[in-house]
């Protein structure tokens, strides 16, 4: 029975995340998924990085912009390391303006951007122009934003396990390895966690998305109407998603897809005639508390949690990763009150 320095469970963006950095810090490590890397929702296809709104500041705001500001040292090294092409890119994001009130509580925020991303990035009220690569605005006016990006999700793990890979490391069916283990098993680890517990830690939330042949690389994503409209740098536009607390099927796309679709067409007539080259669902992992659960788990010593990245996982896996590292590996203890496990008890 062999011994490391971590054992990571689950190979979705958290687990590898956090074993590609204790791995670049030279820890013996064993990542273990039977169902194989990115097989749940960390496999997607949409892959927004979009900060939340710049006022009313808070530990989980902050947590997110550092990790945003970390994401693209932390891509492109797992690309260098490994070869794989992640599909990061920070190029912004437009977001239409829908009235008057709409207007003014968007040029408040200018100031308070100012205020809270420093000179780290820019949140500001822009004219629309009609560009082709626009979302449709009935006031005229956009969000602009140079704080978002995107990662492709799929390629992102994809990119992480040949990094990992470099290393000697490859994601094990099972394993005996004993060491600290990191429980990064998504939905199902929250109901494992939920278990002998009065109330939920979390559940899953279904999430539909779909992928569209239209080259607009290099633009800025948009998000209009709820949807999120990302264009890769492969030629393709991710749609998305839903959020369904109650589903039949995990894995099966429906009609709530197909209006995520003629959202996204309505908001952009560019993309009127793309056609849908994919179509995506799976189920995302919501910690109780909204915010991403990290932390030891309070009845089995020697083991951790990193769950609940529903909808911003891969915006957050930088600083994560670097936080449960820092915990497990060498006792320091950074994480932001609303993180901790206990916060969802």
């Amino acid at each position: 029975m062999a011994s490391v320095d971590l054992v990571v469970r689950g190979a979705g963006i958290f687990g590898l995340s956090i074993a590609w950095r204790a791995v670049q810090r030279g820890a013996r490590v064993a990542v273990v998924d039977p169902h194989g890397a990115a097989s749940g929702s960390s496999g997607g296809i949409v892959g927004a990085l979009a900060p939340h709104v710049p006022e009313n500041w808070n530990a989980k705001k902050a947590f997110q912009l550092e990790s945003l500001l970390m994401a693209e040292g932390f891509w492109t090294e797992v690309a260098e390391a490994g070869g794989g092409a992640p599909g990061y890119a920070r190029n912004g994001r437009l977001q239409p303006i829908a009235d008057d009130h709409a207007l003014a509580l968007a040029r408040q925020r200018e100031g308070t951007a100012r205020t809270l991303w420093q000179d780290h990035a820019v949140w500001e009220v822009v004219e629309a122009t009609d560009a082709e690569w626009e979302p449709q605005s009935p006031g005229g006016y956009l969000i602009r934003d140079t704080l978002s990006a995107l990662v492709h999700p799929r390629r992102g793990c994809e990119a992480l396990v040949r990094a990992l890979a470099q290393e000697g490391l490859s994601i094990a069916a099972e394993s005996d390895a004993e060491g600290p283990t990191v429980w990064a098993t998504g939905v199902a680890g929250l109901e494992d966690l939920s278990a002998g517990h009065r109330r939920s830690m979390g559940a899953g939330v279904k999430g539909q998305a779909a992928l569209l042949q239209y080259d607009a690389r290099g633009m800025p994503q948009l998000f209009a109407g709820g949807i999120h409209i990302i264009p890769h740098g492969d030629g393709t536009v991710a749609v998305g998603s839903t959020s369904e607390r109650e589903y039949t099927s995990a894995t099966e796309t429906d009609a709530r897809l197909n209006a995520v679709i003629e959202a996204a067409r309505a908001a952009v007539p560019a993309l009127r005639d793309a056609p849908v080259i994919d179509r995506w669902a799976e189920v995302r992992p919501r910690a109780r508390s909204r915010a991403p659960m990290l932390g030891a788990w309070p009845e089995r010593p020697g083991h951790f949690i990193a769950n609940g990245g529903f909808k911003i996982g891969f915006g957050m896996a930088p600083k994560v990763a670097e936080v449960m590292v820092d915990l497990v590996l060498e006792g320091i203890d950074r994480v932001p009150e609303g993180f901790r496990v206990e916060d969802n008890l």
